[in-house]
C-alpha cells in the first residue's frame, strides 16, 4: 500500500504535492495513522531500488505494444525509436527542462516492433534532444526504422542507408522534394507527378497513397 499510494496518490499530484500530503493520502487509504517521522523513515535505498524495478517492468510490459496491425506482418524487423517527457517537481534541478520553473526527464526507447521487445532505454534530462540518443551502425542492416520528425536529418537518413537499413519518416513542411519517378501506375486520367514538388501536388491527389521517388 505504501508504494501504491506513493505512485497513485503522490507522484501524480503535480506541483502541489508534498510529503505531508502524501502522509494524509496514505492514512486515508489504509485507515492507519502514521507520524511524519515514520513516513520519512520509509524512504530508503531499498524503496528507491524497488521503484526503479517497477519503472523497468512498466517499460517492458506496458510501453512496448503486444499487438500489431496486420500491415506489419510483411516485415521481418521493424524498429521504432521515440521519446516522451515526464514532468518533475521543479526542485529536481538535476533534470532541467526546456523552460524555466519546472523540471523534466526524457524517457527514450528503441522498440523492436516485430519481436515486441525493447532494444534499449535511456533516461536523460528534458533538454537532451532525442535525436542525439539515436545510434547508427552495422546493427541497422536489414531493418526498417520508423522515425518521427524529431529524428529528421538528411545525414542520419544517409547513415541508415549506408548501413543497409531502411526508414519511414514524415516530411517536414520546410522540405519540398522534387518527384523524379513514379513507382506505381494508375489507370484513367491520373495526374502526372514527375517533375513536380510533393507539397505542390499532394493536396490535389485523391489517392489513398502513392509511391514516388
Amino acid at each position: 500500500m505504501f508504494v501504491w499510494t506513493l505512485i497513485a496518490g503522490f507522484a501524480a499530484g503535480g506541483e502541489a504535492r508534498a510529503i505531508a500530503a502524501y502522509r494524509r493520502s496514505y492514512n486515508a487509504a489504509t485507515g492507519h495513522g502514521l507520524y511524519p517521522s515514520s513516513i520519512y523513515n520509509r524512504f530508503t535505498d531499498e524503496v528507491a531500488d524497488l521503484l526503479g524495478d517497477l519503472l523497468e517492468h512498466t517499460i517492458e510490459e506496458v510501453a512496448v505494444p503486444h499487438h500489431l496491425a496486420p500491415a506489419f506482418d510483411r516485415f521481418r524487423s521493424v524498429i521504432a525509436a521515440d521519446a516522451t517527457i515526464v514532468r518533475l517537481h521543479r526542485f529536481l534541478s538535476a533534470f532541467p527542462a526546456t523552460h524555466e520553473g519546472v523540471s523534466g526527464l526524457q524517457l527514450y526507447l528503441v522498440h523492436h516492433v516485430t519481436e515486441r521487445s525493447m532494444i534499449s532505454a535511456e533516461i536523460t534530462d528534458e533538454r537532451t534532444h532525442e535525436s542525439t540518443l539515436f545510434k547508427t551502425g552495422s546493427w541497422m542492416r536489414g531493418r526498417l526504422f520508423l522515425l518521427d520528425l524529431g529524428f529528421f536529418k538528411y545525414r542520419r537518413f544517409a547513415l541508415i542507408d549506408e548501413n543497409d537499413g531502411s526508414l519511414v519518416s514524415r516530411l517536414k513542411r520546410s522540405t519540398n522534394p522534387l518527384i523524379t519517378e513514379e513507382l506505381e501506375g494508375w489507370r484513367g486520367r491520373a495526374m502526372p507527378l514527375v517533375g513536380k514538388q510533393i507539397f505542390d501536388v499532394v493536396g490535389d491527389l485523391h489517392r489513398q497513397g502513392t509511391d514516388v521517388r
